[in-house]
């Protein structure tokens, strides 16, 4: 059933555990996160960057994750993740997305806010809950290019005032994670995110978790991280299913056959993911 987010979050933030926010590439990946979640009895969140929308239309991959919501019983939200501007943010709430995210993180403090209260109020409408970003998540992620950020922590007393004066309902905080593969194993700062929950009291949403060892995703989660999301890792786990078949068969051009390899990757690497951040038997 397709829902929004706002519901799950609360619980998850209120029972410390986190729904796992899934980046879909197509209709395989949709496939195989939805099994993952129906096998786990999980929430579960599945989100496109206006990248992926580039590639076939934001119509296009909310048709394949609502039909995948109509087959399935467990609760599946639609999100838009690294809403780029005011414009991307209105078509995907049009169109029918559950969940929307506006990512002013690369403009002046009080121009975030502004951008953010626009989508907030043309979504809160529409009873669909936003997610904003204070703070740049290091790495790239679509066009956005925050390999350079001077600081790579979000500000706390910041955050406060940014979740107060724009009502956002959820917050991405930059805590020491970044986008794309990791060079050397990422260390979150507990401290900053500690200070962070302790002052903001709306879920947080932790992003670049693909290649963040388990145990620092799990601290996060007592810190109040209720939205974990991956990306980089999914592409990953398809690719290797695809490379698993064509080695076995390099004759193979059966689209079916070695896209049933790269489901199973992406289901199998879900599970896990799931099963670490507590969701499994929440739906």
């Amino acid at each position: 059933m397709l829902v929004t987010s706002r519901e799950l979050l609360k619980d998850a933030f209120k029972n410390k555990y986190a729904i796992g926010a899934f980046n879909v590439e197509n209709m395989e990946m949709v496939i195989a996160v939805l099994r993952a979640a129906e096998e786990t009895k999980s929430p579960v969140i599945m989100q496109t960057t206006p990248g992926t929308l580039k590639y076939a239309g934001v119509d296009f991959y909310f048709a394949n994750i609502k039909a995948a919501a109509e087959r399935s019983s467990v609760p599946v939200v639609c999100h838009l993740d690294h809403g780029n501007s005011f414009e991307t943010a209105v078509l995907a709430f049009h169109t029918g997305y559950t969940s929307i995210m506006i990512d002013g993180s690369k403009l002046p403090f009080e121009e975030n806010i502004a951008l953010t209260k626009s989508v907030v109020e043309v979504c809160h409408a529409g009873y669909v809950p936003v997610e904003a970003e204070l703070g740049r998540v290091g790495g790239k992620e679509d066009d956005l290019d925050n390999t350079k950020t001077v600081n790579p922590y979000t500000n706390p007393n910041d955050a406060a005032e940014f979740a107060e004066r724009t009502k956002c309902d959820s917050l991405a905080v930059a805590v020491g994670t970044a986008h794309g593969v990791y060079k050397g194993t990422p260390q979150v700062n507990f401290d900053v995110l500690a200070k962070i929950h302790e002052l903001v009291d709306i879920p947080l949403v932790l992003h670049g978790t693909s290649g963040v060892p388990d145990e620092q995703v799990i601290e996060c989660i007592k810190l109040g991280m209720c939205k974990v999301n991956y990306a980089t890792d999914l592409r990953i786990a398809f690719t290797n299913g695809v490379k698993e078949y064509m080695k076995g068969s390099p004759e193979g051009f059966d689209p079916k056959k070695y896209g049933a390899f790269g489901i199973e990757e992406v289901k199998r690497y879900v599970v896990q993911k799931m099963q670490i951040i507590g969701s499994c038997g929440k739906a």
